[in-house]
């Protein structure tokens, strides 16, 4: 398994967690030996899951900050999955290097595919704030993709 997968796995079990309102250990156990199993990104996917678990106020608390006037109960629980497993990679994983643009392409990437039309946008415009604001040389990478998508100006 890839670590885009076990990404989307991620995502897709703190979105069912927060329509639920269960984000027990129990009920990720369930999510990871349903969908996991004895997969090489294990060790990721809990990293992941106990940043997001562990720091859920402060992950929250700074995507309000960055998403000029949108609270987290007023969005998508497709785009608000995305941001914190993206969040949590970018800032509270300890012991884990993952570089921010590959963390906010693949962020990008699964709200496009599970959320709206502006979820994209949506997604890409908090995490680049996000990014800007990180302490040391966590500059935002761009890549092709992400040249590709902007839109022509007028």
């Amino acid at each position: 398994m890839r670590r885009s997968e076990a990404r989307e796995i991620l995502m897709q079990m703190l979105y069912s967690m927060e329509a639920q309102g269960d984000f027990s250990e129990e009920a990720e156990r369930r999510f990871e030996d349903d969908f996991l199993g004895e997969s090489e990104q294990a060790d990721y996917y809990r990293a992941a899951y106990g940043a997001v678990a562990g720091e859920l106020e402060s992950i929250d608390a700074l995507i309000e900050q960055y998403a000029r006037g949108w609270h987290v109960s007023r969005m998508a629980k497709t785009d608000l999955a995305v941001l914190r497993l993206c969040v949590a990679e970018l800032c509270f994983m300890k012991g884990e290097k993952i570089p921010v643009g590959a963390a906010i392409n693949e962020a990008v990437r699964l709200a496009k595919k599970y959320g709206d039309e502006d979820s994209g946008k949506l997604v890409n415009g908090i995490l680049g704030q996000i990014a800007r604001h990180m302490p040391g040389d966590s500059e935002p990478e761009k890549d092709q993709d992400q040249e590709s998508e902007k839109e022509p100006e007028a």
